[in-house]
């Protein structure tokens, strides 16, 4: 029931930032308890966690990834973003929304967007 969206650019100029949305639908993000994720994934690598914004509005970034990464949201709208600032070629990947629940019977990654592909290049 739930569908989320990723949207924005797919190219991203090195030292510039990157900036995506996550559209939700059939459900809202201020729902107890979620937690609206961002992952990517780099070319020939492995599912990286990028950060999450909680139901209550908290977030937390991947410890790797904290200094550069900033998510927010919009609650009339629905909404999430994802700006990962002075990106490098190293941030191409393709980036996914996803809905995480902790707690009780819906615990692990219930709903996922389809992703979209950034390409940091000049």
């Amino acid at each position: 029931q739930v569908q989320l969206q990723e949207s924005g650019p797919g190219l991203v100029k090195p030292s510039q930032t990157l900036s995506l949305t996550c559209t939700v639908s059939g459900g809202s993000i201020t729902t107890n308890y979620y937690y609206w994720s961002w992952i990517r994934q780099p070319p020939g690598k492995g599912l990286e966690w990028i950060g999450y914004i909680a139901y209550s509005g908290s977030t937390y970034y991947s410890p790797s990834l904290k200094s550069r990464t900033s998510i927010s949201r919009d609650t009339s709208k629905n909404q999430f973003t994802l700006q990962l600032s002075s990106v490098t070629p190293e941030d191409t990947a393709v980036y996914y929304c996803a809905s995480l629940g902790l707690y009780g019977n819906q615990q692990g990654f219930g709903s996922w967007g389809q992703g979209t592909q950034v390409t940091v290049s000049s």
